[in-house]
């Protein structure tokens, strides 16, 4: 192709009606039809990146392999597409005027005036056409954050509309997600909210070419008449968007609608393919049909929000349909376990995950958790936060180190066997500061990580400051905590494990960050493998 195409997604009525979810599963049709296509997404917050936000606040900061902290919407990105993010993929309305203003300092505008236009809508031209211009993709799908009339959005739509202009006919579109609710007192679907949505559109001079319609009950023949006259679209653009058991079957209802079919008709591409979804078709064949099932605790402290822990959830149902298991995830908010309650708490598990987090609430009961799986031969798997958390458990129960902890959460401790490293004791700003991106690690030949993997070099994406003292190295390892992945060119762990537990693994980095619906991560793939084979192996024993 000689000129990249550009879809842009925006939505109205509501937030949280799963652009993301869309834009990504147009993507995997188009890809689905040979179309080199990627997603990126312009956030409206001034943030210049979600990495210091709460995570109560905006769910989980999903990390790309170039150390870019980035919307989660990226993570389903990665899990559609099997294909990697980074920096260009996310933009924030902080990063923008970060950038502007350094121009301007720099006297790169020549003494004008500065003024959202052009000056803030050129530099977001710029940077969605940063991935079309590199010329790796065909298509390039642009998910634009927020509703339609929003104040924070309009210089992203305005951006928009000056962009279709200057891209010309059929080679930019725009795809508008909207709400068709359903009153129950009248007994009917609405399209009124949308109507508005759609104008409001018009307003900033933007034309909707394909209206895709959220709804939990299906439109009618009639109503899609209606809102094609209403909203000026054609009868086959208005795509109905009905809820779905899974995301994952979002991609094949959008096939059943003619999403993708309506999308390369206006782009003016050849659509005379069928989408190649068999390897999809039979993981949802595999997810949908377990043959067992587990139930693994999530121990963490922001499980009142599921978007917290979005890529793990998502890395269990990958790794659940690799094993025909289906796993249940109960999550548990560590603050609430106590030494008096954590056995009630724990029951009927059959595997433990004690999440990644910062700051020092809900530690304890953290650890508290680790130490039930260790003794109790309960598979575990601990992230980034729950390695640090098991060898904190370790030191402190084993080794009968009394008050060992992170210097995140003491700064006094007598036993430091989690600590800054030294390039970081100096760092004030919190923003970008930590260990990011993939990381290289090399897992000793032979350990229980390494059979997992069944390769000895990996690379995986961090996010933290805080890292193992390898100062304490040796005891630990005397003692049965054995390190067994470890950064070749600084030496830092990145891999624990007890080789005499049925299955004890703890990492420094985020392994759910790379998992995909393709390529299931291997440490999940083997973590419920080894659940179900413990369950079992219990079992029997109890039958014995």
């Amino acid at each position: 192709m000689s000129q990249t195409k550009y879809i842009f997604v925006t939505g109205g009525v509501t937030s949280s009606l799963g652009k993301g979810i869309i834009a990504a599963s147009l993507a995997k049709l188009l890809q689905a039809r040979g179309y080199r296509t990627t997603i990126q997404k312009l956030d409206p917050y001034i943030n210049v990146d979600p990495g210091t936000l709460n995570p109560y606040e905006h769910g989980e900061c999903y990390v790309t392999d170039d150390g870019a902290e980035t919307d989660l919407d990226l993570g389903h990105y990665e899990r559609f597409l099997n294909v990697r993010t980074s920096q260009a993929n996310n933009v924030t309305t902080g990063r923008i005027y970060q950038s502007v203003i350094e121009k301007e300092r720099r006297g790169e505008f020549l003494g004008k005036t500065v003024q959202v236009v052009p000056h803030i809508t050129n530099e977001i031209k710029e940077r969605i056409q940063i991935l079309g211009k590199s010329g790796d993709y065909d298509i390039v799908i642009t998910e634009i954050g927020g509703t339609v009339g929003d104040i924070e959005s309009l210089p992203y739509i305005e951006a928009v509309r000056q962009l279709l202009w200057e891209l010309g006919e059929h080679n930019g579109i725009v795809v508008h997600l909207t709400l068709v609710p359903f009153l129950s007192a009248a007994g009917e679907l609405k399209t009124k909210p949308t109507q508005h949505s759609v104008k409001t559109l018009m307003e900033s001079g933007i034309k909707a070419d394909i209206l895709v319609c959220r709804t939990e009950h299906n439109i009618s023949e009639d109503i899609k008449e209606k809102l094609a006259l209403f909203c000026n679209v054609r009868k086959e653009a208005v795509v109905q968007s009905i809820d779905a058991s899974t995301i994952y079957d979002v991609p094949i209802l959008m096939q059943e609608e003619g999403l993708d079919t309506v999308a390369l008709e206006k782009l003016a591409l050849p659509n005379d393919t069928q989408p190649n979804l068999d390897q999809w078709k039979e993981f949802l064949k595999r997810h949908k049909n377990p043959k067992h099932k587990v139930v693994i605790g999530l121990i963490g402290k922001y499980v009142e929000l599921p978007d917290s822990y979005k890529s793990i959830q998502e890395a269990f149902i990958h790794a659940g349909a690799a094993n025909e298991v289906q796993v249940e995830v109960r999550s548990i908010h560590s603050e609430h376990l106590t030494a008096k309650n954590i056995d009630k708490k724990l029951m009927g598990l059959d595997g433990l995950l004690v999440a990644p987090g910062f700051g020092e609430r809900g530690i304890e009961g953290k650890v508290m958790a680790v130490r039930y799986a260790r003794e109790n031969d309960m598979p575990f798997l601990g992230i980034c936060l729950g390695m640090q958390m098991a060898v904190i458990e370790f030191a402190r129960n084993v080794l009968d180190m009394k008050g060992a902890n992170s210097t995140e959460m003491d700064k006094e401790t007598a036993y430091p066997v989690i600590s800054l490293m030294e390039e970081q004791k100096s760092v004030t700003d919190m923003g970008g500061t930590m260990r990011l991106g993939a990381w290289d690690c090399h897992l000793t030949e032979g350990s229980q990580v390494q059979k997992v993997y069944g390769t000895t070099d990996i690379a995986e994406r961090h996010r933290h400051r805080y890292e193992f003292n390898n100062a304490y190295k040796q005891q630990m390892e005397e003692a049965g905590l054995v390190p067994t992945g470890f950064n070749p060119k600084t030496g830092l762990v990145e891999v624990v494990e007890i080789p005499s537990h049925p299955w004890f693994i703890g990492v420094q980095y985020h392994p759910e960050y790379k998992s995909t619906v393709a390529n299931p991560h291997p440490l999940f793939v083997g973590f419920v493998k080894a659940v179900l084979e413990q369950k079992q192996k219990q079992k029997n024993a109890s039958l014995a």
